[in-house]
């Protein structure tokens, strides 16, 4: 009973935590405060062994690979049209340079190489967080390295776009009912188990995730038109962000503190990369140096996508290239990790 109890408070209390981060404006309110009310219960000791079960773990992850899947469209190929080559080059070049950054870090700190790759993927973080663990990662170290990244740049994205001034808002598309359709829900709850057995079938990294990312994909390019009920893909990132939380301990927290200042200098490096990147596009693609920036921009999907449609930027072709980028990041890191620094450091 008191079991239940603690589940409930921290459940009320996420809720409204992200609320208030939605009304600020930043990215995945609902896994961002999980994953603080996970770390200030853990750390005042009132989470108790409370711990996320690990067949609720496996179904978040599975709906949050789904989700992910959802936003590769036939819509996005078509945007990207005659740039495939360029938009190509620069998902690779994202990827390229954000295992070069994980992996300079690793030398300079005492983060092992696992962790510090997964840590500066740019792009998905919240399924980079969520395959984390799968992967040899800590996965709190991970949450701290990608949402700083997002924190980032989702306060430096107005200030640099603001340069190039801003003209006629652009409006987004109606958000579905927070119940969905029927359909919807039937299509979810089929694809992500199924999925994820298949996946560990045939040995696939971070199964959970790809697996129903891969099957979310192929639906949604062969005309299947479906969403994750809202509700559903909350709960999922409250579930994973909880996992995390309610792991840290104060040492973590110490070790946050000393990263700080090699993890923002390294993401200062993938920033201006990723610019280089957008420079590289605006020169090989009919595309303004604003939207190519705001397309190679690394992170905060619905952030940027928000100041696209202020800016009355191109926001079909942003859309494209930064689901494509996602879906990149998501599938080719594990991958990566795995060929690369599979055999790194241990986890200090």
């Amino acid at each position: 009973m008191r079991t239940a109890a603690r589940w409930v408070v921290l459940g009320a209390a996420t809720a409204v935590v992200a609320l208030g981060l939605k009304a600020a404006g930043l990215p995945s309110p609902t896994l961002f405060a999980a994953l603080l009310v996970g770390l200030v219960a853990a750390l005042a000791g009132r989470a108790g062994e409370l711990e996320v079960p690990r067949l609720a773990f496996v179904a978040a992850q599975a709906t949050v690979g789904v989700v992910l899947g959802a936003y590769l469209q036939s819509s996005s190929l078509s945007a990207v049209g005659s740039s495939w080559l360029p938009v190509t080059l620069v998902s690779a070049g994202t990827l390229v340079l954000s295992i070069g950054a994980g992996l300079g870090l690793a030398r300079v700190t005492p983060l092992d190489a696992p962790t510090a790759t997964l840590g500066m993927i740019a792009g998905g973080a919240s399924g980079i967080v969520t395959m984390a663990g799968d992967l040899g990662a800590d996965d709190r170290l991970v949450a701290f390295m990608q949402y700083l990244r997002v924190l980032v740049v989702v306060l430096l994205t107005p200030l640099l776009v603001a340069l190039w001034g801003a003209h006629g808002g652009g409006h987004a598309g109606a958000a579905p009912p927070v119940l969905a359709h029927p359909r919807d829900w039937l299509i979810t709850v089929a694809v992500a188990p199924l999925s994820v057995l298949g996946a560990r079938r045939v040995g696939l990294p971070a199964a959970p995730l790809l697996g129903p990312m891969l099957v979310a994909s192929a639906l949604t390019l062969a005309g299947v038109s479906f969403v994750v009920p809202p509700v559903l893909r909350e709960l999922a990132f409250a579930l994973i962000g909880l996992q995390v939380g309610l792991r840290f301990t104060l040492a973590t927290v110490r070790l946050l503190g000393r990263l700080l200042a090699p993890v923002l200098i390294a993401l200062f490096g993938l920033l201006v990369g990723c610019f280089l990147l957008a420079v590289l596009l605006h020169a090989t693609a009919p595309v303004s140096l604003r939207d190519a920036y705001l397309a190679t921009t690394p992170g905060g999907l619905y952030a940027v996508l928000a100041i696209a449609f202020g800016a009355g930027a191109n926001t079909t072709f942003i859309l494209a290239v930064q689901g494509l980028r996602l879906l990149v990041m998501v599938l080719l890191a594990p991958l990566a990790v795995r060929r690369l620094v599979g055999t790194g450091r241990q986890p200090a």
